[in-house]
C-alpha cells in the first residue's frame, strides 16, 4: 500500500488511476486514410503513430486518384479499443486527410498481401517445397539448381503459414507488401 492507503489501480474513478494498461484486450485494426498526394503527408501520418508510442503492423500507400492527387494509407495498427479510437480521431483531424475508415469495425472487409518467399534446398526438401506451394497456390517467379522463389498472395495468416512451413525446407528470405484492403460489399461510389 501507498502512503495514502490507496491499493495499486483500485479505482477506476481514482484521480490517480494507476492500473496497468497492459493488462487490457489489444485489438488489431486495420485503418485506411485517403490523403493528398504531396510531400510530407506519409511523414506526418507516422509521426502520429511514432510521437505517442503507437506501433504499425502493416503499412502499404498508393496513389488511388491520379487526377485528384488523392493516395490511401492502409494501416495495420494494435492496440486497446480507446487508443484505436484516440488514433482515428487524431487522424480526422489532420488538415491533407480527406477520410478515416476502421475497415475492421465497419463491415466485413477483404484484406490481402504478396509475399515473395526465397526457399534455397535441394532433394527432397526442394520437391516437398513445391508440394507445399502447390498446396497453398503460390507461384514459382524464379527457380535455379539450389532455389525458389515463390509469390503467394492471401491473408497475413496464410502468408505466415506458408512462410512457417518453408523455414524447415529452406527458408532463406521474405519480402512482404503489407495489407492492402477494402470494404466488402457496395461502395460510396455508387449511389
Amino acid at each position: 500500500m501507498s502512503a495514502l492507503q490507496i491499493k495499486k489501480g483500485s479505482s477506476r474513478k481514482s484521480a490517480y488511476d494507476l492500473r496497468s494498461h497492459l493488462s487490457e484486450d489489444l485489438e488489431r485494426h486495420t485503418i485506411a486514410v485517403v490523403v493528398d498526394n504531396e510531400s510530407g503527408v506519409l511523414a506526418r501520418v507516422i509521426g502520429l503513430f511514432s510521437g505517442r508510442g503507437y506501433n504499425i503492423d502493416s503499412l502499404t500507400v498508393a496513389e488511388i486518384d491520379h487526377q485528384g492527387h488523392r493516395s490511401r494509407i492502409t494501416i495495420v495498427t494494435t492496440g486497446t479499443p480507446q487508443v484505436i479510437e484516440q488514433i482515428k480521431a487524431q487522424l480526422e483531424r489532420m488538415v491533407p486527410v480527406h477520410e478515416v475508415h476502421d475497415l475492421t469495425v465497419e463491415g466485413p472487409a477483404v484484406e490481402r498481401e504478396l509475399a515473395l518467399v526465397k526457399v534455397a534446398g535441394t532433394g527432397d526438401k526442394r520437391v516437398e517445397a513445391l508440394r507445399l506451394a502447390d498446396i497453398f497456390r503460390a507461384k514459382v517467379v524464379d527457380t535455379s539448381l539450389e532455389s525458389f522463389v515463390f509469390e503467394i498472395t492471401g491473408t497475413p495468416d496464410k502468408v505466415d503459414a506458408f512462410a512457417d512451413l518453408m523455414r524447415p525446407l529452406g527458408l532463406t528470405e521474405v519480402a512482404r507488401t503489407g495489407v492492402a484492403a477494402l470494404a466488402r460489399g457496395p461502395g460510396d461510389s455508387e449511389e
